[in-house]
Formats: C-alpha cells, structure tokens, sequence
C-alpha cells in the first residue's frame, strides 16, 4: 500500500523541478526531519543533478525547492538564493576536502561564523563525533578512505546544515569499511534531525539505511515509497526493471467459472488482489517477487489452492554459496522465471540444466501493473 499522506513538517524538504532540457526534469519528493529519503536509477537519470539544484550549485528552468519553512528556489518568482545561504551540509563521492589542510583545518572552514578558539572547539567536538578522535592534525593524504569520508561528513555536519545531501559517499571505499560507515550513518541519524538525502547506485544500500526510495529515470522521479512497498509493489514495469526486480511479466485477464484470473501462457493463475475493476480480455503487466516463488519437491506436486503450479525447465542455475539463483523457461515465450532455493534443497532435489520442475506462483505475491511501459534493460540498477 502507499505510504498513508501525512502533514508536512515545517523543516521538511520539498522539491518540485520541471524543465525540458538540457537536462531533463520532472521529479517531485520530499524529506521530512529526521528521514533518510534514496534517489536511486541508473547513471544519468539525474540524481546528482537534483542534489546540485537543491544546494544551489545548478539552477533549472523550473520548479520550487523549500526548506525549514524558506523557499531557496521558485523559478516562477526569479528567486535562487545562492549556496552560502541555503544552510546545507554536502558530501561529495570525492569528498572534496582540501588537501593542505588537517582534518581539523577542513572542519573550521565550515565553521568561519565563530571565533577562532570556538571554531577550534567546535571542529573538535564533530571530528569526535565520528570517531576520529586523535587525527585531527593528519593531512587527507595521511588518512584512509573511510577517515577521509569521515572528515567530509563532520565538516557538512559542523555547518548545522538543514538538510544533509549524501552524493554516493561510500562508493570509493571497500566493502568492510562500507559497511561500517553505513552503520555509522544509522547511529548518527538519531542524533541529528534534519532532512536527508542520499544518492546510491547501491540497492542494498538504498534500502538498509533508507526510509523511503524514489526511483528516477531520464529526470522523472517513477515511484516514491518505503523499500519493502516499492520492491513488492513496483508501480510499473519499467520501475519494476530499473529496481532489478526480474520477473515481470504479461497476461491477459480471463473469466473462469464465473471469476476473473490471470492467463499466463497455458496456466490461468489465481491473483489474490488487483484484478477488481479489470475487464476479460485486457492486457496487463504483472511481477511476481523471487520469494513468492515455491518449488515442489520432486514426485510431490502440489495441488494447493491458490498455489498456481506450473512447470518450466531450468535453463541457469547460479550457486551462491548457501543460495542457487535458478530460472526457469516456458515454451509460450521468452521470458524466464527467476527464483532463489537453498543450495542443499538444489542438490537434495538433484537440480541441474534441462531438468523440468514445477513451482507455485504465489497468489498473494502477484502484483498487477499497467501493460506497455518499458525500459532499455541497459537501463537497470547496477549489481
């Protein structure tokens, strides 16, 4: 279900840009204090172009960018306030620290308001605070990615910003140190309530520290919404491709016996909701997540209600570690059906190429979507 509309703080950021080129835009999102908000989509679907527009380093044609109760942008009214007046904490992929100043001389320089002995203290306080602790002094060039990456977060921070901008800020670490940071990210959340939004190319990343998601392409902001609702519940099929989400389909509605289903090829499926309001014969999108897929056991098939069993054969098979990735094709068309089982059920079960099998298309997990959008399948979310 959509997220339930709720008032708009006074300290959330709202944003509404429109322009035909030469970077297109149509995207609108908000961010209340306190909410970690995700641009996610493919390069060059605008994200870092958004993050520009809302510190005031790129102006659109168009649109209304407020913060904290203050319009920074309304191309209707000629306002654009400039960068130093909009309060906001950024965070490069680069960092972009200087680097012939120490880590502490890169935190006062956001802190320029104050006297020098309280800039001091202040930088010192914030570098605590992300636990970097006894490095003040290091040069960029003497600390580590995630040092650096620190360094950067507490010189945003220390500006008291009112909204925090997060443009890929883990992509140039490694893997452990990414983790970390992350986990750092989520502690530091419930002391600082501001706005924030973070830009990722990481879907796993988007949706561990994430409260909600928009999914933008080509300048369009597609869907906006909590992770499990926009993972489960794509609202069209080229949202469904960009998030990576595999198994999207077309169907036809039929009656059978007096009730509406879903023809699929040879199978009519039983859909627990979304077919109200549909007529026989139209023509729909429809996604099934990977976890709602059941494999029957070998000479045990399934009969259950509501189970839709139908049969393919396994044309790949992917062991990672303790999970194989299997898909499975149909002889009505091209398309693969793509699930995760357990490595020991796959040997258990001796699955391997060639072999036909049967599996459930869980009633409750068939999501129905509206036929004809599509995507460039270069398009999707890197894995």
């Amino acid at each position: 279900m959509p997220e339930p509309s709720r008032p708009l703080d006074e300290a959330s950021l709202e944003v509404s840009l429109h322009q035909a080129g030469p970077i297109p835009l149509a995207t609108d999102f908000h961010c209340r204090p306190g909410e970690l908000l995700a641009l996610v989509g493919p390069s060059g679907s605008g994200k870092t172009t958004l993050l520009r527009a809302i510190a005031g380093l790129y102006r659109p044609a168009g649109g209304r960018v407020r913060c904290a109760g203050e319009t920074w942008f309304d191309a209707a009214n000629r306002l654009s306030l400039r960068p130093q007046q909009r309060r906001v904490g950024l965070v490069f992929q680069d960092y972009a620290l200087f680097p012939h100043l120490s880590a502490l001389a890169n935190v006062m320089v956001a802190l320029d308001h104050l006297s020098g002995a309280e800039r001091r203290e202040q930088a010192l306080a914030w570098l605590a605070r992300v636990r970097l602790e006894g490095l003040a002094e290091r040069h960029p060039s003497e600390l580590s990615g995630g040092q650096r990456q620190r360094v950067a977060l507490a010189r945003a921070l220390a500006r008291q910003p009112r909204v925090l901008l997060l443009d890929e800020p883990f992509s140039a670490v490694d893997q452990v140190t990414r983790r970390r940071l992350q986990r750092e990210l989520a502690l530091l959340r419930e002391q600082i309530r501001i706005p924030i939004v973070l830009v990722t190319h990481d879907l796993d990343e988007a949706s561990a520290l994430a409260d909600r998601l928009c999914v933008l392409h080509a300048g369009r902001s597609l869907q906006e919404d909590v992770p499990e609702a926009l993972f489960r519940r794509p609202a069209s099929a080229e949202v469904a491709r960009l998030l990576d989400r595999h198994n999207v389909f077309d169907g036809e509605v039929v009656e059978a016996g007096g009730q509406r289903c879903l023809q699929w090829g040879p199978w009519r499926l039983e859909v627990a909701r979304g077919l109200e309001g549909l007529s026989a014969g139209q023509r729909v999108a429809w996604y099934l997540p990977h976890s709602d897929v059941v494999m029957h056991r070998r000479g045990r098939p399934s009969q259950g209600e509501r189970e839709n069993p139908v049969s393919g054969r396994v044309v790949e098979m992917v062991v990672l570690g303790g999970i194989t990735s299997v898909s499975l094709a149909f002889a009505h068309g091209p398309e693969t059906l793509r699930f995760e089982i357990s490595t020991h059920a796959a040997r258990r079960n001796a699955l391997a190429r060639g072999e036909t099998v049967q599996v459930s298309l869980l009633a409750s997990g068939i999501h129905l979507m509206p036929r004809g959008d599509t995507v460039d399948a270069n398009a999707r979310m890197p894995t």
